[in-house]
């Protein structure tokens, strides 16, 4: 299963589910399944996933139950990085917004990642591809690497582990702030069966 979580807001899955679906193609061996916003209705979804035979929709508030079965995900950039994370589940984060909000965002905002793991790591421990990089060929590569690359998931299960370490002794400011959405994930991680 490859977990895909394009996001809460109508604007940005209709910009990065598409991508995300083109590239289910080249893994047709993979059962691709949506995380659905609790805001959106399964019909939007419907809709984009009709000519994808190995798509399939999560219902939501099933994001938790999905990651725990996931071997892989596409991510949105935001929290569900971290929560992703906090699965073990290895990850592409994915981020495309307006050009003009992108261009104001990066030179009012000086940071060096998108992700929150990789911010409360200070290291790019999950690959993130941006604006131009987010390509269906990059997502493929990525996604193919993360797959198959045993060094490349060992590395991520170290990071992910020394993530949760961090975490759990307060670390920087950057996992103070995340301890919160742990301490939050850790009481509410059950299976939404």
């Amino acid at each position: 299963v490859i977990a895909l979580l394009p996001g809460s807001r109508k604007q940005e899955i209709a910009v990065k589910l598409p991508i995300m679906l083109e590239v289910s193609k080249r893994f047709p061996h993979y059962r691709f399944i949506i995380a659905q916003a609790p805001s959106l209705p399964y019909a939007f979804y419907k809709e984009l996933i009709y000519s994808y035979p190995n798509v399939e929709m999560a219902t939501s508030g099933q994001t938790y139950t999905l990651l725990s079965q996931s071997k892989a995900a596409l991510v949105t950039s935001g929290t569900a990085t971290l929560e992703t994370a906090l699965f073990g589940v290895p990850q592409v984060v994915c981020y495309k917004g307006s050009t003009i909000s992108y261009h104001i965002a990066k030179r009012l905002i000086k940071i060096k990642y998108i992700s929150l793991v990789n911010l409360i790591m200070d290291k790019p421990v999950v690959k993130e591809l941006i604006q131009h990089e987010l390509t269906v060929e990059n997502v493929i590569a990525e996604l193919n690497d993360i797959l198959h690359n045993q060094q490349r998931i060992a590395q991520i299960e170290k990071d992910y582990a020394d993530l949760k370490t961090l975490l759990q002794q307060g670390g920087n400011a950057s996992s103070r702030a995340a301890q919160e959405i742990v301490g939050f994930l850790q009481t509410t991680s059950a299976p939404v069966a």
